[in-house]
């Protein structure tokens, strides 16, 4: 499979694939494709895995898109502004997603439910006790809100970050919570009451517009019901 992202605030991948091979997405994503690309709805491993995927943000079944009789092409487009980014994922290189990033991926790549081993970070972190793991071989491709800026930390370094930026970290990445300290900062600092650290070994991928920050900010000017 062979690939180009093209766009830049709006972006769509456009996938190119030899006959035989196949992509997965879920429902909606798919914006064109050439005619001899079959499509078939499967829950893609089973009940418990479909479960997993809709615990994790994503819809109980998934599409598999194959190339038959020769070439193919399919191309998906994100939802929202913001970044398509691509990853390589092997055995080795596993990475877990904020819910609802995953907008497709190659036949190998497998989907799935993160929990957050440590419950504080998962009630008071921001992206929640439930994320995505992305396992298996191939490329998926993730859908992250606004550009997308990319830190490399080395064992035992951390990061803080804002509610809602973490968009993809290494699965050797751990997640926590920094609470806010001093009365004035937590009452008018605007941060609210906690953070979210992360720890190294491995790469984090934060986003620069969460689309709960946008709905937040535009929450005041859109009309509210008088009944």
């Amino acid at each position: 499979m062979k690939y180009e992202i093209l766009g830049s605030n709006l972006p769509v991948v456009v996938c190119h694939l030899e006959s035989g091979e196949a992509m997965i997405n879920e429902g909606g994503s798919m914006s064109w494709m050439s005619p001899n690309m079959k499509m078939e709805t499967s829950s893609n491993g089973g009940v418990g895995k479909a479960l997993g995927r809709m615990f994790s943000g994503e819809r109980l079944f998934q599409n598999i898109y194959t190339a038959q009789g020769g070439a193919g092409m399919i191309a998906f487009a994100s939802s929202f502004p913001g970044s398509i980014q691509p990853f390589d994922i092997a055995p080795d290189r596993e990475i877990v997603l904020q819910k609802s990033a995953f907008l497709a991926a190659e036949s190998g790549v497998e989907l799935s439910v993160h929990l957050n081993k440590k419950l504080g970070a998962g009630l008071f972190g921001g992206e929640g006790f439930i994320m995505q793991k992305v396992s298996g071989r191939g490329v998926v491709f993730a859908e992250f809100d606004g550009h997308v800026v990319e830190y490399e930390l080395k064992s035992g370094d951390k990061i803080v970050v804002d509610t809602g930026h973490v968009a993809a970290m290494d699965a050797s990445v751990s997640m926590d919570i920094k609470r806010v300290e001093g009365v004035k900062n937590v009452l008018f600092g605007g941060e609210g009451l906690f953070l979210t650290t992360l720890e190294g070994p491995g790469r984090v991928w934060l986003q620069t517009m969460p689309l709960s920050n946008v709905a937040g900010v535009l929450r005041p000017y859109l009309p509210t019901s008088n009944s």
